[in-house]
């Protein structure tokens, strides 16, 4: 299926795309930028910003839609991974920094330590940074995730991926109830924190389904939402069903913000998760707690 016209991506700024990816391979730091095939990545490496994927890069789910390299592997965390991603977001001067991983379901508490280590060592290096994490489920530990809410992380962002018809098919691993439960517990137990969601289109939900979908999320109590056009990264993974248009995208984001009363969706066929990630800090001015 090719892609149409509005997939097109500009030709990124080599000088400092370099920069950023010369610091990222100094320090030994992922990004799911690179390791999830993200379009945008010229874009937010200009800019001088990247999300950091933690405990990576292999992952212990398959999930057929996700370009990161699974392992089932048991494999150690890196003590000094928080220190060096404290020194990269000091060295970029960032103002909002986004840390996720990939799923360690091998791990007692599915990586919420690390979390916690990168927070502090976060605050540590660029106090006046804002923090925002995306996280996995943790398999359902509500223990765990009180561990990583405790650090105080200003954003939490857990993404809902897809359409409940669609997990068996492209969430074999995960669980919608359980993604929703996870979601509202955050804003009801730690309600300074602003939740976060997101989901991906063109695997063969239908817009009915999408709509469907944001009002759970609202009923779950998220503040912010994301949608993005499905983009298959080779043929080992599932194909696209349809392209969304980018007035679509435009309905659902005027539905979620006019009808649904979500602080802000960010719905465009470019769309991902941490995309423009930083303007949440204009959200947290507009609306504190």
């Amino acid at each position: 299926m090719l892609k149409p016209d509005w997939l097109r991506v500009k030709a990124p700024q080599r000088e400092r795309i370099g920069e950023v990816a010369d610091l990222l391979l100094d320090l030994k730091l992922n990004t799911v930028c690179q390791e999830a095939s993200c379009p945008n990545i010229g874009e937010c490496f200009a800019g001088g910003t990247a999300t950091f994927l933690i405990m990576g890069p292999g992952c212990t789910r398959a999930c057929p839609y996700c370009d990161i390299d699974f392992d089932k592997s048991v494999r150690s965390l890196d003590p000094t991974e928080p220190e060096r991603l404290g020194e990269a977001t000091a060295r970029l001067g960032l103002k909002h920094v986004v840390i996720t991983s990939v799923n360690r379901d091998d791990l007692s508490d599915g990586g919420a330590s690390q979390f916690v280590a990168c927070i502090e060592a976060v605050r540590q290096r660029s106090p006046q940074t804002s923090i925002e994490l995306l996280i996995p489920d943790f398999c359902g530990d509500w223990d765990a995730l009180a561990t990583v809410m405790e650090a105080g992380p200003d954003v939490l962002n857990h993404n809902i991926e897809t359409v409940p018809r669609l997990y068996k098919k492209a969430r074999p691993q995960g669980i919608y109830e359980r993604s929703l439960e996870l979601l509202l517990q955050v804003r009801e137990r730690w309600p300074k924190a602003y939740s976060k969601s997101g989901l991906m289109v063109g695997l063969g939900e239908s817009d009915e389904e999408v709509i469907e979908t944001l009002l759970d999320l609202r009923e779950h109590r998220v503040d912010i939402v994301t949608i993005g056009q499905y983009l298959s990264p080779g043929p080992k993974h599932l194909p696209v069903d349809r392209f969304v248009t980018p007035e679509q995208f435009e309905r659902f984001r005027l539905h979620g913000e006019q009808e649904l009363g979500f602080l802000q969706v960010v719905s465009t066929p470019l769309t991902r998760s941490s995309y423009h990630a930083g303007e949440v800090q204009r959200l947290m001015q507009l609306h504190p707690r």
